[in-house]
């Protein structure tokens, strides 16, 4: 009788709940075209700022600013950190922007993100991860330009 209670109680245990399983690891289309995508967030499809050109043309501006900042009054040393600390604290400012705008998505069903994905276009980044009961999936786009959500790892 204790082996059959055993026997019973792994079967069970290994078989697993059919409610709690994440979903198939398999690519779900979005829409046939990824025109779109992120143009809200002001780049062109990617989503993000390009926080290192705005660091280059900050500095350039900064360094051939005419006339100097107050007290530089020659571009020497102390005007290159001048404009090495002001274009650090923007380049700062700049990823943490980023790194707000790349936040997961987290959905209970597949359909559900789907939906909201194509509802929500322009406010979703290529990259952006997307967690779907547990399971990691990311925003692509396909062979063909389609726009789909692909398993994080497969």
């Amino acid at each position: 009788m204790p082996r059959f209670v055993l026997l019973l109680i792994a079967s069970v245990l290994m078989s697993g709940c059919a409610h709690s399983r994440p979903p198939s690891a398999r690519v779900y289309v979005i829409a046939e075209d990824a025109g779109g995508v992120g143009s809200s967030l002001g780049t062109g499809g990617s989503g993000f700022r390009d926080c290192d050109a705005e660091q280059n043309t900050c500095f350039s501006d900064c360094w051939n600013a005419d006339p100097l900042p107050y007290p530089h009054t020659k571009r020497d040393g102390w005007l290159h950190e001048h404009c090495t600390r002001k274009c650090r604290e923007l380049y700062i400012e700049c990823e943490r922007s980023n790194e707000k705008k790349s936040g997961e998505l987290k959905f209970s069903r597949a359909d559900e993100a789907v939906e909201w994905i194509k509802n929500h276009k322009a406010e979703v980044a290529l990259g952006t991860v997307v967690i779907i009961a547990g399971t990691a999936f990311v925003v692509t786009t396909g062979g063909f330009g389609s726009l789909i959500l692909a398993p994080l790892a497969l």
